[in-house]
């Protein structure tokens, strides 16, 4: 199924409202992450209002909340509004602490749409992969800019594989698991500097 102007559009939209935003480690352009989401959507069967909810899984946790919530169901449709609405950990500022947020999401997660899980696997499957690319570079020095440190980063991505892997086609999951077990390799060698 070819992709329509709609995805056009939501990437053009995508770049803008995270045109300031960079990754965490690097200063990347945020919208790399955007793309490398969509992409694994995209592969692993997603339609394209999956895609294009990938494209806008983070705007509205960085980039308006509420109201960015809205916008994106006036331009691209409830379902998208869904599925954005399913990934986001958080929709108003200020951000609650770490292990608060995740515990909601993750509490959101096991009831979220197979649809939702597969845009949360793409994501993670991205931000492990970056983060296992980045220490290569920055080594142990990488988990300072992780509110979790080590072990909570591990815990998390253990816990959301857990609740998305019978929900997702099972070559993205093992790609999950199999990123997630060289991330705790790393963490655990980390560890016994």
């Amino acid at each position: 199924m070819p992709l329509t102007e709609r995805f056009q559009a939501a990437l053009v939209h995508a770049a803008e409202l995270h045109a300031q935003q960079q990754r965490k480690t690097t200063g990347a352009p945020y919208v790399a992450h955007l793309l490398g989401v969509a992409s694994l959507v995209l592969e692993h069967g997603g339609d394209e209002d999956q895609a294009i909810a990938a494209l806008l899984h983070d705007a509205v946790e960085d980039q308006g909340g509420r109201d960015t919530l809205g916008e994106i169901q006036i331009s691209f449709g409830r379902r998208v509004a869904e599925l954005v609405e399913g990934c986001s950990e958080i929709w108003q500022p200020p951000k609650p602490p770490w292990k608060e947020r995740k515990d909601a999401f993750l509490a959101r997660l096991a009831d979220a749409s197979p649809e939702a899980k597969l845009i949360v696997a793409a994501d993670k499957l991205h931000n492990v992969r970056s983060l296992l690319a980045d220490h290569v570079v920055l080594g142990s020095a990488i988990w300072e800019h992780f509110h979790g440190g080590r072990e909570g980063t591990v815990w998390y991505h253990r816990a959301v594989l857990k609740l998305v892997q019978d929900h997702i086609p099972r070559p993205l999951a093992g790609m999950l698991a199999s990123a997630i077990e060289d991330l705790a390799q790393i963490a655990a060698e980390d560890g016994r500097e």
